[in-house]
């Protein structure tokens, strides 16, 4: 089935292709892509920038996932799931926890898919958690010639095949681990101040820690604190907060998962939202940032000292902490990393020349920008700060040589693509 022109998160973004396939089998997924000259897979549209495009002057296609049939089949003895590529995180959570199962964090919105986030090295926070990309144990790939691949841990490739940018092929599905299912309370703190910020006490006082700041003024306007029961909350930087918050100003708290660390289960913790609301109505950009944690310190001075022109088109910058990963295009690869995300207005004339000034004021410090968002650096610099990106190329080579899933932003990055 052919609809009518795919949405995306980011309401300025606008896909090349006149419509999206929705395929109801397996085998139409591979008619379709083996008849293809050009191919791109949609996850959940949460994207802000054309990742997830197909190049206009290549007759491409882009595809949905989500009605596959074979969604979540979970294996409590060996304590794995494997996931369809159209499955969002919320369906996964709720299953996994009927189950009496869990995965080890989640990212802000249960709303996106399992796929999507995995192939562009999203993330949670905690300084022990790692990307959701780390998960995995086996990719299972449809390839340009209809060909199914399965690539799994301790395979040659396969820290290439799991953050892929959707370049490899077709995701059909993922196999992750997990664990016994746990409880989670959240506790919110308000107001902590710049001034004499022991980041790393901060940062590890609990399994998961979000600041967030409005560039407003030298400080965190909120701190979420969310660990896991029964550990005990130790907080003593900021007081609490007497009602419950939302981390944009003037958005519902209704929307947000429950706090004053009231006991709750995982996947109705760690994450920000609620999965039955949908927190965000698109009218709004997305840029961020992930670097060395060592350097988390002086990326809030750098910032601070343009915090004007900063808060005059944000919504909310979000600072977070990864577990160093070994997944080659993670942009946690190799180091343990602090991520600063923003949330900006909904105004790219505006917002770009703000983006470009951040990347200027982090420019010494090894930042690589998520996949996904906006950025305005120069993807040659970009995927200089990746290692591994030859390999990936040639791991896309081998399994992609004519190049019909890679598009313009991916040949951007990878030439050679």
């Amino acid at each position: 089935m052919n609809d009518t022109a795919p949405t995306n998160w980011a309401r300025n973004i606008t896909f090349s292709a006149p419509g999206v396939h929705r395929p109801a089998s397996r085998d139409e997924l591979r008619a379709l892509v083996v008849k293809s000259p050009h191919i791109r897979v949609l996850g959940s549209g949460h994207s802000f920038n054309r990742i997830a495009d197909v190049d206009a002057d290549r007759d491409g296609v882009l595809v949905s996932l989500a009605g596959l049939p074979g969604g979540i089949e979970v294996d409590t003895g060996a304590r794995t799931v494997r996931v369809g590529g159209g499955v969002r995180y919320a369906e996964l959570a709720a299953e996994l926890h009927a189950h009496g199962l869990a995965l080890p964090n989640m990212a802000s919105l249960p709303h996106i898919s399992v796929a999507g986030s995995v192939a562009t090295g999203t993330h949670g926070s905690g300084v022990r958690n790692r990307s959701l990309a780390e998960a995995v144990r086996a990719v299972e790939l449809l390839t340009a010639e209809g060909e199914v691949v399965t690539i799994a841990r301790g395979d040659e490739g396969f820290e290439g095949a799991v953050v892929s940018l959707g370049a490899l092929g077709v995701v059909l599905s993922l196999t992750l681990d997990v664990e016994p299912t746990y409880e989670v309370a959240q506790h919110v703190f308000r107001e902590l101040p710049f001034q004499g910020l022991d980041f790393a006490a901060v940062s590890s006082a609990a399994y998961s820690v979000s600041l967030f700041t409005k560039w407003r003024g030298p400080h965190f306007d909120q701190v979420w604190v969310k660990r896991r029961v029964p550990e005990p909350v130790d907080f003593p930087w900021a007081e609490p907060a007497v009602d419950k918050q939302h981390p944009v100003p003037g958005m519902p708290a209704v929307h947000c998962t429950e706090q004053f660390g009231v006991p709750g289960p995982w996947h109705e913790r760690l994450p920000h939202f609620r999965a039955e609301f949908t927190p965000s109505s698109g009218d709004e950009l997305q840029s961020e940032y992930l670097l060395p944690r060592e350097h988390a310190v002086a990326a809030l001075g750098a910032l601070d000292a343009v915090r004007d022109r900063i808060a005059s088109v944000l919504q909310v910058c979000e600072v977070r902490t990864v577990a160093a990963d070994a997944q080659w295009l993670s942009p946690a690869y190799g180091r343990d990393t602090v991520a600063l995300h923003f949330t900006w207005v909904a105004d790219a004339g505006r917002v770009l020349p703000v983006v470009s000034l951040v990347e200027d004021r982090l420019r010494d410090l090894d930042a690589r920008p998520h996949w996904g968002k906006v950025f305005t650096a120069a993807p040659d610099r970009v995927i200089t700060r990746y290692p591994r990106a030859d390999d990936f190329a040639a791991l896309a080579g081998r399994l992609d040589p004519a190049g019909k899933f890679s598009n313009t932003f991916v040949r951007a990055l990878l030439p050679s693509r």
